[in-house]
């Protein structure tokens, strides 16, 4: 009895020392509701908000910590559905796969990590590295780096000579036959062994290429290069693992693949079609649109010598649809989930990407409920992430204008709080 009387007296007694922080919100944006709130105070203790009130609240501890958010307007940290936070595009990347070693995309990735997160981007989805993300997203949920929450697909999947064959591009004599263990399929059995192998190194999810893509050192952007049984024998496998599937196509024969196979994303999609999209709002499929990366490499594919000449075709061609696509699938009600593709731009303009949503048809709010409440529910976080309500992870971001009026300062960031921890706080 003594032993309980002590351990109750001792948790009362951390609860009065306990430092809480409030934050006093001028406006709050509700993504669950989709609506936006006013005079509103957050209370956060340790990495958890364990109240949303009314008005601006002051604490009587004098430990507690107030921030002032009065002339900001907050929201849930965001989730961008698709980076490659290892590398970083330069005329000289193609040239970094031969001379980079391991060490060196680690300390690199460092930066791209700490930018990404200091613009607001408190969650993201890796699709795909050489593996160093799994150490990256280690590093950052032990404290050792700065950086945002990552699910990462490790090392993504393809076919001999597809989209993330490693080797592409390589002299013969060093381009040799990888299989499985780096991430290359063929057949179902190479299909049920590389999940498992990513799962071995550390994966959170699997990303397939499901058609040819624009930046790899291969002829074509479109083309199918998975069968059906093989995507199928992936999405099962990843599925007994608790894995989704996300996977990059252009084409749109490689998307209906995708769908039928059982994919949970389609990256890109540049060339939907109708019966696509219709395909996609059957199944349950999320199109993750990375517009600005279209247009980012449609820009530097016009610079000679920016990228390989086998690859400015494909940019020119495929670049400049995605917008468009994008408002049309939109449009014919296709579920959206909010992915940019940084590291083929670069990192920290993520940002952009809210704006070019807006161009294209979707409103304001919406392209938010995307980087946060949607976004969530795919990473199955969605009690955890994506809305700032008690019991929540306290990823908090706040701007200085309201995105639903005017949309552009997605592009500046001026406060950054995850699980709890300000990160950034600009007056």
């Amino acid at each position: 009895m003594r032993a309980l009387l002590r351990i109750l007296i001792l948790l009362f007694t951390v609860s009065l020392t306990a430092q809480n922080t409030y934050l006093h919100c001028g406006k709050l944006i509700d993504t669950k509701s989709g609506k936006v709130l006013t005079e509103k105070t957050i209370v956060v203790s340790g990495n958890k908000i364990i109240s949303v009130e009314n008005g601006y609240v002051n604490s009587k501890n004098s430990k507690d910590t107030v921030v002032d958010l009065k002339s900001k307007i907050v929201m849930p940290g965001l989730i961008d559905m698709h980076v490659h936070i290892e590398s970083e595009t330069n005329p000289k990347s193609y040239l970094e796969d031969y001379t980079l070693n391991d060490a060196d995309v680690a300390f690199n990735s460092v930066s791209y990590a700490e930018i990404t997160l200091m613009n607001g981007f408190t969650t993201v989805r890796d699709l795909g590295g050489s593996g160093v993300n799994v150490a990256l997203r280690n590093a950052i949920n032990s404290g050792k780096i700065d950086g945002p929450r990552i699910f990462t697909a490790e090392k993504a999947l393809a076919t001999t000579g597809g989209h993330a064959d490693p080797t592409n591009g390589a002299k013969k004599s060093i381009m040799g036959n990888p299989g499985p263990k780096e991430g290359v399929v063929n057949g179902v059995e190479d299909a049920k062994k590389a999940v498992r192998q990513r799962y071995k190194n550390g994966a959170d999810l699997i990303k397939i290429t499901a058609t040819g893509g624009v930046l790899s050192v291969a002829k074509s952007g479109q083309n199918p290069q998975f069968s059906v049984e093989e995507i199928k024998a992936i999405c099962e496998t990843a599925e007994d693992y608790g894995f989704h599937v996300a996977a990059h196509a252009h084409g749109d024969e490689g998307m209906q693949r995708a769908i039928l196979g059982g994919v949970k994303t389609i990256e890109h999609g540049t060339l939907m079609s109708s019966e696509t999209m219709e395909l996609m709002k059957k199944h349950d499929v999320y199109l993750v649109p990375t517009i600005t990366a279209g247009k980012f490499v449609t820009e530097k594919a016009k610079i000679k010598g920016y990228y390989p000449e086998i690859i400015v075709p494909k940019a020119l061609d495929i670049g400049p649809k995605i917008q468009d696509m994008f408002g049309r699938a939109y449009k014919a009600g296709v579920g959206i989930a909010f992915g940019t593709d940084a590291a083929v731009f670069y990192h920290g303009d993520n940002g952009k990407e809210f704006s070019y949503m807006v161009e294209a048809g979707m409103p304001e709010m919406e392209t938010l409920q995307s980087a946060t409440v949607t976004n969530a529910m795919i990473l199955k976080m969605e009690n955890q992430l994506g809305q700032i309500n008690a019991g929540y992870l306290a990823d908090i971001i706040a701007v200085d204008d309201d995105p639903t009026k005017k949309i552009s300062t997605m592009e500046n960031v001026t406060f950054v709080m995850k699980n709890g921890v300000i990160y950034k706080q600009q007056l």
